[in-house]
Parts: structure tokens; sequence; C-alpha cells
């Protein structure tokens, strides 16, 4: 075996000493190719003789134009490129390959050897690989088989062979550090190592330990939608940015980064996960929140609020008057039967409803709210919603030049020309000039005609409303949102179905919330529904892909409004039901409904059961805590059972937490999380334990994931992990309820190596069936 290891080390070294020859070609190559789109862009213009007396001067500059760009862009793209590989080849530095497969291809004798890392890397003739990318269709065979029959796919068909043996390296900076021969899909070996390790502020990939289930989803490719259900810890996460860069590499020359959003569950996880992609050489594909989205669509018109503040209010408002009937509205509102009402109601307006405002011009109605309704309904029924709207359109602007007309001739157009400043009254001159066609050194020629003056001057003033009406401004889509809850009967007509009993209260307060320019967050997306249904859906159909993650969040509602949104992307969904925090509206989203967005045969559902977070006593600990717990499987990795403190006062709370902090900064821990259940018990513990050195209080605007000690409510802690978790008060006083069971277990699964629980009194009754073994009770 030692023969064979130091076999092994001299290959890893005649690897990096090819890297070492490729990355000093390419650093001289990278900076002639940079220097050379500098002297391109320095002297673009120099090269390119602008000329335009005649049509032929005209064509010979447009020509040179048109080469110079394309001179540019060559340079550019081919920088771009050399940059990229610089890029992959540096970090190939620190572990050129992870693997190796001996495999025999069926109708040879001859046992091919076949090294995997996280790109290829070829000879300097570029026939030989070296190392193949994890991406590549052989690669599949190192994930997917234990030696013995094994095949794969490539554009020419199914491949079929004999695997003979599997290895794993752990290499680090050209040091082989250890090697195994593994008939397992990953020796449990190096996953220990990787698990082992502590944390630090980014998400790295995981390419050298991806596990069978996963390489599924990562080269998943039937259908419209990919369900991926996983215990928290199992690796949804990392197998779906690795599923970007597999899509990224196979279909190269049909989609780039800009073609896949990652909707996030907030800025913190974006900052969390911003590492991987670059890792694998590859570009970060889009990442927004869905309130993000929201807040650029309607942010311009309401205050909306956000899903934080609306779970916020669910934490900690119990005692609210009108909490049940906030609650009712939020379930409701995020509902299939409140998606048809909407889409029924929109399809009524064809016949009445509509609602527009009234065309204001210097402080004057020009055209009437009831004599655009007029016009509207005047139309055919036979012709178009969206049609009608645009033929609206059109007959407004033509009342806007009838209205140039008549007030370029009243006294406000003579008073405006008087008060014109000289540099007004110079560039009102040269734009009219031009206009009449005469040349730039001609201007001084044109004679200025008072009346084309007084039509400029209209034709300014007009323009804002000119842009108003063609951006539909003029519908009342408030109005028309208003309408459906002014009168609680109104929605029964389009309802198929029971109405909550809370309704009357709920359109009360919505319509209250709506006149004072404020949405709440579960009216933010019929709204936008509304305004879409209306104005015609801003679809995008550049987008190819779509990676939902914390999906058990979204609620039917949102995901069908995205599926119209995104009509050519497929999606890639990703979840725990266990997870589900803000499953205190009882509509959110049931992973086994959501095939119903395209269809069964359109859909595939993998479930994900091993997870790898945790230790084996934490995670037998906290699958303890919720229904069917006993389906996830601890990876195992063992460590110290959870620990369970019941205090006195908040005083010793603190004090003993300030103490378990400095234990675990003593152990090395990079992350270590404070979790409480919400911002406001986050923020008085901030203030409580400020002695800690270097604390941080994570808010839901944090734009930035830290490391270090950090206090965090429950519910920004989803989909990172730390090293230590300190649930801060598992009293019963502050988890009383089984509707928070969801929060309190997505709190605990953070912890990687250690969880601690402190409870101010009786600990909460969600611990009381936990088998006592499983934790210690200190």
């Amino acid at each position: 075996m030692e023969s064979k290891f130091q076999q092994e080390q001299e290959r890893v070294n005649d690897v990096m000493e090819i890297i070492q020859e490729q990355i000093s070609k390419l650093e001289t190559d990278t900076t002639r190719q940079r220097n050379e789109v500098v002297q391109i862009r320095k002297h673009f213009w120099d090269e390119v003789k602008v000329n335009v007396e005649t049509f032929d001067d005209y064509l010979e500059t447009i020509i040179g134009l048109r080469q110079e760009a394309q001179a540019l862009s060559v340079s550019q793209s081919t920088h771009r490129h050399a940059s990229k590989r610089l890029s992959t080849l540096r970090r190939m530095k620190e572990s050129p390959y992870f693997g190796r497969i001996d495999f025999i291809e069926d109708g040879t004798s001859t046992e091919e050897t076949i090294y995997i890392g996280i790109a290829t890397l070829t000879n300097d003739s570029g026939e030989d690989f070296l190392i193949y990318d994890w991406r590549a269709p052989i690669s599949t065979v190192y994930y997917d088989y234990q030696p013995g029959f094994a095949q794969y796919a490539t554009p020419g068909g199914v491949i079929q062979g004999r695997l003979e043996k599997k290895w794993q390296y752990l290499i680090r900076n050209g040091v082989l550090q250890s090697m195994f021969d593994t008939s397992l899909t990953i020796g449990d070996e190096i996953l220990q190592q990787v698990l082992g390790k502590g944390t630090d502020k980014h998400m790295h990939n995981i390419v050298a330990t991806i596990q069978q289930d996963q390489n599924r989803i990562i080269r998943h490719e039937q259908g419209r939608l990919l369900i991926v259900h996983g215990a928290a810890g199992s690796g949804k996460t990392s197998a779906a940015l690795q599923r970007i860069a597999y899509l990224l590499y196979k279909h190269r020359d049909n989609i780039n980064a800009d073609q896949i959003i990652l909707f996030s569950p907030n800025t913190l996880f974006n900052s969390y996960v911003s590492n991987v992609l670059p890792e694998l050489g590859e570009e970060n594909m889009q990442q927004v929140t869905f309130q993000e989205y929201i807040n650029h669509r309607l942010g311009h018109a309401f205050q909306v609020e956000n899903p934080y503040d609306q779970l916020e209010y669910v934490l900690t408002a119990s005692q609210s008057p009108s909490y049940s009937s906030r609650l009712a509205s939020i379930r409701f509102k995020a509902s299939p039967l409140f998606f048809e009402a909407m889409e029924a109601y929109r399809k009524s307006l064809e016949v009445s409803g509509m609602l527009f405002s009234d065309v204001i011009f210097r402080g004057k109605s020009i055209v009437t709210a009831a004599q655009i309704a007029e016009k509207f309904y005047s139309y055919a029924p036979s012709l178009r919603f969206h049609n009608r709207l645009e033929k609206i359109k059109e007959w407004l602007l033509e009342k806007l030049k009838e209205i140039q007309k008549i007030e370029r001739a009243k006294p406000w157009v003579q008073e405006r020309i008087e008060l014109l400043s000289k540099e007004e009254y110079d560039q009102a001159h040269a734009y009219l000039a031009k206009k009449r066609g005469f040349k730039r050194d001609a201007i001084a020629d044109y004679e200025m005609e008072p009346a084309a003056l007084a039509q400029l001057i209209v034709l300014q003033k007009l323009k804002p409303l000119r842009q108003w009406i063609r951006a539909f401004d003029f519908i009342d889509i408030k109005g028309i949102y208003k309408q459906l809850i002014t009168d609680p009967l109104y929605i029964q007509q389009w309802i198929d179905g029971e109405i909550p009993k809370e309704w009357p209260i709920i359109c009360e307060t919505t319509l209250k919330t709506v006149d004072e320019g404020k949405l709440f967050y579960e009216d933010a997306t019929p709204f936008l529904l509304l305004n879409e249904l209306i104005q015609g859906f801003q679809t995008n159909r550049s987008i190819k892909h779509i990676v939902v993650d914390e999906a058990q969040d979204y609620s039917s509602f949102q995901f069908e409004f995205l599926k119209r949104l995104f009509p050519a992307a497929k999606m890639t969904v990703l979840g725990d039901f266990n997870q589900a925090i803000f499953a205190h509206a009882s509509e959110m989203i049931d992973f086994r409904t959501l095939t119903n967005l395209y269809g069964p045969a359109e859909t595939e559902v993998i479930n994900l059961a091993r997870s790898y977070r945790s230790t084996k006593p934490i995670i037998e600990f906290t699958r303890s805590l919720i229904p069917n717990g006993k389906e996830i499987i601890p990876f195992n990795r063992d460590g110290e059972r959870p620990e369970l403190k019941k205090l006195g006062n908040h005083a010793e709370l603190n004090r003993s937490i300030i103490a378990k902090v400095a234990q675990l900064r003593a152990r090395s821990y990079n992350s270590i999380a404070i979790i409480c259940k919400s911002a406001e018990e986050s923020s008085s513990a901030y203030d409580a334990l400020s002695e800690i050195a270097d604390i941080k209080l994570l808010k839901s605007n944090s734009l930035e994931y830290e490391q270090g000690v950090v206090v965090v409510p429950s519910y920004l802690s989803k989909g990172i992990e730390f090293d230590a978790v300190i649930i801060y008060d598992a009293s019963e006083h502050v988890y009383r309820d089984e509707s928070l069971r969801r929060v309190f277990y997505t709190a605990c699964t953070r912890a990687m190596h250690e969880l601690h629980l402190y409870s101010v009194g009786e600990p909460t009754p969600l611990l009381r069936n936990i088998p006592h073994e499983l934790f210690i009770q200190a």
C-alpha cells in the first residue's frame, strides 16, 4: 500500500506541475489580452471615420463601427474565457482531484483509469485527459455505482461496462493526505472529515462527497418540475447549487447564468451560498427573494409588509384582539380557492366593474373615469379584454392630441415662454432646428416660429401624462382590489367553497390598510396577480430555470403566480415540510399537491431521508420532535448529546449562556448561534449578552452572514448551519403552543456539533415526549 501511495503522490506531483505550467501561460495570455481590450477601447473612435454626408459615407461609417465593435467583443470574450479558466486552475491547485474509477467498457479488454475533479485537465497536446470534470457523463459511474456492472449515458448512446475499483483521495495543496479503496458511493472516512470540520461564512461545493440521491437531483433532466423533499441537513441546497453548475456545463451553448434565478429565503442566505458556483468555475446565477420581487413591482405604490414582519406578528401578537382574524386572512389569501376567485373576478370585469382614474391636466379633468368606463364597455363583448384596454390607451392618446391643439393658444403657454431662461430658449431653438432638418453648422440660420415654440412647450408639459397613459396607469387597480373587499358578500359569487367566518372583519381591516397606502404580505401577491390579469402578465421568457429554496414557506397562490411569471422555465423546488415555520397558515404548500402545477407526468419527487449536518445524537434528538421523524436517517457521526439546562430567572440564563459561549470558543468553534424565537426576543437577548466580545445581532435586513457569535431569530437561521447552537429560552413561556413545533425544530436542526437548550422555568411541552436518554438534563 505504501508503494501505491507513493505512486499516487508522484502522479499528483506531475498533475500539479502541468497545472502550474498552464497557469503561468494563461497569466501571460490574460495580461496581453487585457491590454488588447484596453487599447481597443482607448482608440475605438480613432479607427472609425465618422462621415454621414452621403448614404455611401453613412454606410461606410456603420460598417467601420461594426468591425471595431466586433473586434472589441472578440477580445473581451477571449479575455473573459481565459480569466475564467485561470481562476479554475488556481482552485485546482488546492485540490486537483478527489476520485478515481477503473472502468472496462463492454467490448474492450483495456481498463481505463478515470480521475475526477472540479474541472477537466488535459496534457499539452489536449489528447490525454488527466482529470475529468465531475459533471462529465462518465463521472456518473463514480457517484452512482459500486464495483460491478455500471453504465452511463452519452449523447451517442448508453455506454455499459464494469467498474473494477473506486478510489477516493484527499489532496490539499499538492499533498496526498489520504486515499481509500471503497465500494461505497463516498467512503465514511472522507465524509466524516468534511462534516467534522468547522463552518465558515460561506457554503462550499460538495462535489467530492455527492451521494447517489443527490446525484439524481444534480443530473435530473425529465419534465418541468423537480421537487426535492429532504430532511434538515440532507444537502438539498448543496445539491441544487451543484445542479445549476451541471446545467451550465451540459447546456453551455443554450443557457447561461443570467437565465437561472434562485429564489432564496433571505439576503443572509444569498451571502452564505455565494461561493459555491465560483468554486466550480461558474458565474453565480441571479439571486432574489420573493419579497424583493414584490417590492420591485409594488414598492412605488405601497408600503408592503415583508414575510418576517408577518411572522413576527404571528409569533408575538397572540393576545391581540385581531389575531384570529389575521391568521384566517393569511390562510385564505394563500389558498388556491382565493387564486381561483381572483381569476373569476377578473373575468367578470369584462362585463362590468372596471374602474378608471380621471385623466388630469393642469389640475383639471380632461377625461373622466366615467367616460373611460363608458368607452371601455361600448366595445363589442367579443373584443378581447386586453385589446379593449389597448384601444382605450390609443383613444386617450388621441384625446391628448386634441388637448395639445387647444392648449397651445392659452395664456399659460405664453407665460411659460416669457419665463424661459436663455439656456432653455437655446435648447428649444436647437431642438426645433434639427427637427426641421437644419445641420449643426446651420442651426443659427433657423428662425423659430412662436407657434412651433408654443407647441413644444405643450408637448413637454403633456409628456408625463402620455407616459402615464402608455403605462396603463389610468386603470384604478387599487380601486378594483378594494371593490372586491368593500362589501363582504361581494366575493361569494366567485367562490366555489366556504369563505372564513372572519371574512367581514378581514375585509374591514384590509380596506383600512390599503387606504393607508400599505399592503399586508398576504395581500401583496393577490394584488400583483390582479394587476397582471388586468394589464397582461409581464412574463419573462428568457429565464430557463428557476430554483425555489425553502419552498415550504411559499403558498399555493405564490407558486401559481411564479408559474405564470416564468412560462418558459423549468423549476426545481426544495424544502422540508417539517420546517414550515410560516405554516400557521394552513394553506402553505404541500409537496404532495405541488404536482398539480404541471401535472404528474411533468413532475418528479425525490426524497432525501439521510441527514448529514448534525452529529448522530443531535439528529436523534431533533427527529423525535416531529411526526414521522423516524424516517430521518442520521449519518453515523458521533458527538455529545444535546443538553437542557433549567434556570430560575433571566439573570441566571444570561450568565450561563455567557459562560457557555466562552467554553465553545475555547473549543475553536468558528460559528456559534444563539437562536431566539422572534426578532423581539433576539433584540432583548442581544442587549443582555452584550459583554460577549464581538457578538452580532442578525436582522431581516442584514446583507451578509457573519461568523463568530450571532444572535438570530429562528426564521433567519433557515438554510444556515452553525458549529454550535444555543436555544436562548426553550421554556414553556416562549414555546408554549403546538403551532411552534416546526419553529423549534428548525432552530435545533441548525447545529452541526453541539446543541444547548436553556429554559427559564419549566421547559417547553414540546420536549415532554422526548426520551430522556436522548439529551442531558443539567
